[in-house]
């Protein structure tokens, strides 16, 4: 009998979509999801959308070329996640240069936004220093940024 493969969303266009479920270790005393967790999510929700990209962070971290590494973050929260909740993770690459790749993500429950954030991620050197994204990597973000269908809304 085959294993079951841990999650890794699927996209929809240029949109990677990354479902999570709110566990009991989520929340807060309070029976919210703790801020922090949000920040979990959206990292899990951006790794497998490189991993799907044909993107290999640990590759190109064992071989000496980078790694990413988060030098802008903002986010906003909007309504409150709750235990057993079905979250949906939605990244898009917002933009790309030589060297950075920034993405919007948002977390929904159904039609209601729970969260929004701008991320903005470095390719950096394993000496903690710039450097120019792999041609493949920028390819494949850049082929991301196409603008979305008109009328499009989120899932």
């Amino acid at each position: 009998m085959p294993l079951p493969l841990p999650p890794s969303g699927c996209f929809d266009g240029a949109r990677h979509l990354y479902a999570v479920r709110v566990y009991f270790e989520d929340t807060d005393l309070s029976g919210v999801v703790y801020h922090a967790n949000y920040l979990r999510w959206f990292e899990r929700a951006r790794s497998d959308m490189l991993r799907l990209l044909g993107i290999d962070q640990r590759g190109a971290q064992e071989a000496g070329e980078g790694a990413f590494a988060v030098t802008d973050l903002a986010l906003k929260y909007a309504r409150p996640a709750r235990l057993d909740d079905d979250v949906l993770i939605e990244s898009t690459v917002a933009e790309v240069s030589r060297v950075t790749c920034s993405l919007v993500q948002k977390a929904w429950r159904g039609e209601e936004l729970l969260a929004d954030g701008q991320v903005r991620v470095a390719f950096v050197s394993p000496q903690g220093r710039a450097r120019r994204l792999p041609a493949h990597f920028h390819t494949a973000f850049t082929a991301l940024t196409a603008p979305s269908p008109e009328g499009s809304v989120h899932p």
